[in-house]
């Protein structure tokens, strides 16, 4: 059976036996303007013919769409998946609408979603950038459009950012490894490249330690899903310290998963033979084992800000250029105990 045609505005016109401008006036608010039987048939009509109007032709007559694009490089990313959750009750209350996209760590799917949220008039965008190519991010910094990044600063590209204090939150990790006693410290990444929240987590881990000059402080940068190389790595930190209380830091949360992954298929287990420390809170983390001690983000406040500072900017706002970081919540598990 074929759909039902929807109806338009000059039906609802039709049905109650007036012109389409007593029907605008009434969509829009103008009901004293008509006479009480004018909008009793309007009403009628609009309940018979079941008719919804076009949120987006009428935003782009008053020149908005109340649209935020948002462009993640990987939803499947917990991370990604909390902040989300922060944006859309910021863009609820701010009476915006999110529309997501997620480019799957995919440039053509950048440069696709790039040129759609153009074509949708989106007012703004946030962007979680962290897994973005460069030829992306060059496409970010060529738009005009009010923007915020989330957990990532683009060289030379003068941009808002939220995020967390990623000097406050590995100072307060590293700092804690030392306190429980560990000889031996192993900072793991994914190449670090020109992403400033692995450089910054990196840059406190050494500069913490080296108030330590008792403690070795090693690191090393892996691609998150070459499970021999992570493998290798770890194999050799155990090694080379076999005997020392040692410990790793992994940068994120899906690496801390490959880690605990590759652990497992080492045969070595966190709490006794090797402590772990991740960023990001995971769900699992306080059932895997002992418990896996982790640096919590506050992914919901992220979010929210970098919806509220978007809109300061569709609004006009012509303050500096800020950056917006919020403290993290180390929680403490067996894999980091005594």
């Amino acid at each position: 059976m074929a759909n039902k045609a929807r109806a338009t505005i000059s039906d609802v016109a039709k049905a109650a036996k007036t012109g389409k401008t007593s029907v605008s006036r009434y969509l829009n608010g103008e009901k004293h303007l008509l006479s009480d039987a004018l909008l009793a048939r309007i009403e009628h009509a609009i309940a018979e013919l079941d008719y919804r109007p076009s949120l987006m032709a009428r935003g782009l007559k008053h020149g908005r769409t109340r649209l935020i694009g948002l462009i993640i490089a990987d939803i499947t990313n917990p991370y990604s998946v909390n902040v989300l959750s922060g944006i859309e009750a910021a863009c609820r209350e701010q009476g915006f609408t999110p529309l997501v996209c997620n480019t799957n760590n995919e440039v053509d799917q950048e440069r696709h979603y790039l040129d759609l949220l153009r074509s949708y008039q989106v007012e703004g965008i946030v962007v979680n950038a962290v897994g973005m190519h460069e030829e992306g991010l060059s496409r970010l910094q060529q738009s005009a459009l009010p923007m915020v990044l989330i957990d990532r600063k683009i060289p030379d590209f003068a941009c808002d950012v939220v995020g967390l204090d990623n000097t406050q939150a590995a100072t307060t990790a590293t700092e804690h490894l030392v306190e429980q006693g560990f000889e031996a410290l192993l900072f793991l990444s994914e190449p670090l490249g020109s992403v400033n929240t692995r450089r910054e987590r990196l840059t406190a881990f050494r500069t913490t330690l080296a108030r330590y000059p008792g403690i070795s402080a090693e690191n090393a940068e892996v691609p998150l899903n070459d499970g021999a190389l992570i493998d290798n790595a770890l194999r050799q930190f155990h090694a080379t310290h076999r005997g020392m209380r040692k410990a790793v830091i992994s940068a994120n949360g899906a690496l801390t998963l490959q880690v605990a992954r590759s652990l497992k298929r080492l045969d070595l287990h966190w709490g006794s033979d090797i402590g772990l420390l991740g960023f990001d809170e995971l769900e699992w983390a306080e059932l895997a084992g002992v418990g896996i001690t982790t640096l919590k983000q506050p992914t919901w406040k992220i979010g929210y800000a970098a919806v509220e500072q978007v809109v300061r900017r569709i609004e006009g706002s012509t303050d500096p250029i800020r950056e917006q970081v919020f403290s993290g919540e180390l929680i403490v598990r067996g894999s980091t105990s005594r």
